[in-house]
C-alpha cells in the first residue's frame, strides 16, 4: 500500500475512520495497563483521532506518528495550541506541551527520534495495514519503542467480504505477529454494531501486550 493512498485520503477529507468521540475500548480499557500519570503513550498511524484530548485530559503525555500533514495541522486546531515545527532526520516534529507527533513514514521514525516510550495504543495502524506489510510494521513497532505493553485495537471479520482498509486481523495472526515479544491477553471482543461500514459483520477485539 502506497503513502499516496492515505495522503490522498485527507487531502479529499476521506475520513470516515475518523471517530467523533474517543474509543470506547480506549476508554474502559486502558487503565489495565496500569500506567502512571505523566507517563509517554506513544499512538501510531494517530490522525486527528480524539483519543489523544482523552488521553492528554487524563493526565499522560501523548507521542504519535501520522502520515498526513492536513491531520496534525487539524490535530493541533482541534486542540487549540500553536505546535512547534521542527525536522528530525527524515520526519518532521510537531510539538506543543505533553505533546510530539513524527510527522512522515513511520518506517523512518527510529527509537532515537521517537525517544522513551510508556505504553502504545494502536486502534489505527496495525488494522490500517495489508497482511504484507504487518510483519514490517510489528517488528518495527516493537523495537522503536523497546517493547512497551500495548492496547491493542482490532477487526476481524470475512476479508473476502468487504476490501480494507480497515483490514481484518485474525487472533491467530495477532498471537503470530506479537506472541514471541508478550504476553497477549483478549480482554474484549465485541460486536460491530450494524456491521463494518454497514456493510459485513464485524468483531472488535482489544488486546493487552506486555512484556513477556
Amino acid at each position: 500500500m502506497e503513502t499516496s493512498f492515505w495522503q490522498q485520503k485527507w487531502e479529499k477529507n476521506e475520513i470516515a475512520f475518523h471517530q467523533s468521540e474517543a474509543n470506547p475500548l480506549l476508554v474502559k480499557y486502558f487503565t489495565e495497563l496500569s500506567l502512571a500519570k505523566g507517563r509517554r503513550v506513544f499512538v501510531p498511524f494517530c490522525g486527528k483521532t480524539l483519543d489523544i484530548p482523552w488521553l492528554l485530559s487524563n493526565g499522560y503525555r501523548v507521542a504519535g506518528a501520522e502520515l498526513s500533514k492536513i491531520a496534525v495541522e487539524q490535530l493541533f486546531a482541534g486542540l487549540g495550541v500553536e505546535p512547534k515545527i521542527s525536522g528530525v532526520g527524515a520526519v518532521d516534529r510537531y510539538s506543543a506541551e505533553k505533546i510530539e507527533i513524527f510527522v512522515g513514514d513511520i518506517f523512518d521514525l527510529s527509537s532515537e527520534t521517537l525517544g522513551p516510550v510508556d505504553a502504545i495504543y494502536d486502534r489505527a495502524a496495525l488494522v490500517a495495514l495489508p497482511k504484507e506489510m504487518r510483519n514490517r510494521y510489528t517488528a518495527h513497532l516493537t523495537e522503536i519503542t523497546d517493547k512497551a505493553p500495548q492496547l491493542l485495537i482490532t477487526f476481524e471479520y470475512e476479508q473476502s467480504a468487504m476490501e480494507g482498509p480497515p483490514f481484518s486481523v485474525s487472533n491467530e495472526e495477532v498471537n503470530e505477529l506479537y506472541g514471541a515479544s508478550y504476553d497477549l491477553s483478549l480482554i474484549a471482543s465485541t460486536d460491530v454494531p450494524g456491521g463494518l461500514k454497514g456493510r459485513c459483520p464485524a468483531k472488535e477485539n482489544a488486546w493487552m501486550l506486555r512484556n513477556s
